[in-house]
């Protein structure tokens, strides 16, 4: 069984990031995959290794390609309806703080290439460190929860007809009183 922390280890780097995002619409081979984020496939596939083994995508087809075999990578988990009894029951993640800095620094430099791309259209920036009741901060989770599922439900293969590439970042979470 793969754990959180092996996710969060996965996903501590910008590319496999990326490579979630991207197999969020569509299945994709490592060439493909390669192509669109201007990887090789080598280094694509290498990546797509990382993130299956964690569980975070899986192969959903097998593609017969001049003689080899393609595999087709999709990132389905995200798609999930969003519980949010699930996200108040689960255990925090045991991870090391390098493993943190790591993972946050990923987000961090991916933030950074995506708001390089940012076009016109309804944005919506929010950084804050709030004091609420704890109702209302089930609710903002379950309410965020729900966005990003819609989003990942709906997401198509790149440069589908009648899409636009958009960017969803969002990282909710207690801080200790000081």
């Amino acid at each position: 069984m793969v754990s959180t922390l092996d996710e969060l280890r996965a996903t501590a780097h910008p590319v496999r990031l990326r490579l979630l995002s991207l197999l969020t619409g569509t299945a994709m081979s490592a060439a493909e995959a390669g192509r669109e984020l201007q990887l090789s496939q080598a280094g694509a596939s290498y990546h797509l290794r990382v993130l299956e083994r964690a569980g975070l995508v899986r192969v959903v087809e097998v593609v017969r390609l001049r003689g080899g075999e393609a595999k087709r990578y999709r990132h389905e988990s995200s798609a999930r309806p969003f519980d949010p009894e699930r996200a108040e029951s689960a255990d925090p993640v045991k991870e090391t703080a390098e493993e943190h800095a790591q993972y946050v620094g990923a987000i961090a430099e991916e933030l950074h290439r995506r708001s390089a791309l940012r076009d016109q259209g309804p944005q919506v920036h929010i950084d804050a460190e709030l004091w609420v009741d704890a109702q209302t901060w089930r609710r903002v989770i379950a309410l965020v929860g729900e966005a990003s599922a819609l989003l990942h439900a709906q997401a198509q293969a790149p440069r589908t007809p009648r899409t636009s590439p958009v960017s969803m970042t969002a990282a909710l979470f207690p801080v200790r009183r000081p």
